[in-house]
């Protein structure tokens, strides 16, 4: 074994522990406020071919019962990656005032939306213009 690789092993480790080192989507359960509270969804505008680098970048948290017909400006056509707290769902629509194609994302973690198909050429990545999120 070359004496490179004990070094470069130990340098993956250390920077696989380095806090905020890497993005990473957080597990369902986590979304949560800092006070406690519920969280029932959660955009990112990042995502990556590596699922282990995305969920990051700017953030969108969604309280229950938020309904957005209108997303704000920086935020329209933006999220890339979502998590869905449990007992919850959220509702997309590709268009501004809930029209267009639509999608329900049950609870879990979708790092990468370019994997859900939005008709036949299209994906959801970039493309929620409006949204919904119930939890229950």
């Amino acid at each position: 074994m070359s004496p490179l690789c004990p070094l470069l092993l130990a340098l993956a480790l250390a920077l696989a522990a380095v806090p905020g080192g890497r993005a990473a989507c957080p597990a369902p359960a986590d979304l949560k406020k800092p006070d406690g509270t519920r969280t029932c969804a959660r955009l990112y505008d990042k995502s990556d071919p590596y699922y282990q680098n995305c969920c990051g970048g700017a953030q969108l948290s969604l309280e229950p019962g938020a309904d957005l017909p209108f997303l704000p400006s920086d935020w329209m056509n933006v999220a890339s990656s979502l998590v869905v707290a449990p007992r919850c769902e959220i509702t997309v629509w590709s268009l501004r005032g809930k029209a267009g194609k639509t999608r329900k994302f049950s609870a879990g973690a979708y790092p990468r939306l370019e994997e859900f198909r939005k008709g036949i050429f299209g994906d959801w990545s970039n493309t929620i213009a409006s949204l919904y999120c119930r939890c229950y």
